[in-house]
């Protein structure tokens, strides 16, 4: 009986615990777009996308071109001859690849590059809302952005301008 009672308190208390505890959520898309330096560094890494992606289709074109050539000229060719430009068709191929891996691979050039431009306002975006969090009591901070699981948010509980105007930013201008 009496370990029945202790656990009824346990769970009352620990109801109310949880009950006391408070929530919030950021949209970081929004917050982000409204950040002028996250502006200009997406743009900047579009820029950069695209001349990568113009370096990479000039190799594939010369590499089609080397290959349309080949088989156009395939049975003029004496066996040595073929040998040597399949080889060459096939070095070429792999060192488009390779470019193509070193500009958009996991660790590519692109990649370092957000890195490096949209890591910084990341973690600034985070300790703004770190602090709101800590300023605020709350207990949890949700992320209402992309494939969230929150399903229903009240727009009283958005912190996104608090954290705009802990970053020094006047919500709603871009």
């Amino acid at each position: 009986m009496k370990k029945q009672i202790l656990i009824l308190v346990a769970a009352v208390l620990l109801s109310t615990v949880v009950s006391a505890q408070k929530y919030a959520f950021v949209d970081t898309d929004y917050i982000l777009s409204n950040i002028p330096a996250f502006n200009q560094a997406q743009t900047e890494l579009d820029e950069l996308s695209k001349e990568y992606e113009k370096e990479i289709n000039q190799q594939f074109a010369q590499l089609d071109e080397l290959y349309k050539a080949y088989q156009a000229e395939k049975i003029l060719l004496t066996e040595d001859m073929r040998a040597k430009r399949e080889e060459e068709i096939i070095e070429k191929e792999r060192a488009a690849k390779a470019l193509q891996n070193k500009r958009f691979g996991v660790d590519g050039d692109l990649f370092k590059k957000r890195q490096e431009l949209i890591q910084p306002i990341q973690d600034q975006v985070f300790d703004a809302v770190k602090e709101i969090a800590e300023d605020g009591s709350y207990a949890f901070v949700f992320d209402k952005a992309n494939q969230s699981a929150i399903m229903f948010a009240d727009e009283r509980y958005n912190k996104s301008d608090n954290v705009l105007k802990t970053l020094g930013i006047t919500p709603g201008t871009k």
